[in-house]
């Protein structure tokens, strides 16, 4: 099972404590995805980010739902 995390790179030189917005999902539980495809967006400090899966997988389960904040390091979606 891996994780779906927004990237590090996303969170360089963001205050600590500060969210970002999930926009919208690209995929559904249930939904097969390749490694590198873009999964959902996200929003932080007026910036969007794609969030990509990190390896090919099926979406087991969506943990932040669209419209709902996350803290860095926050696991977004689960792919078995």
């Amino acid at each position: 099972m891996s994780d779906i995390v927004m990237s590090d790179e996303g969170w360089l030189d963001v205050e600590e404590g500060t969210e970002a917005l999930l926009q919208e999902w690209h995929v559904k539980p249930g939904e097969s995805v390749s490694e590198g495809q873009t999964v959902a967006i996200a929003e932080l400090v007026k910036t969007t980010h794609e969030i990509m899966a990190p390896s090919a997988g099926v979406v087991a389960d969506i943990l932040v739902q669209a419209g709902d904040t996350f803290p860095r390091d926050a696991i977004l979606a689960k792919l078995t």
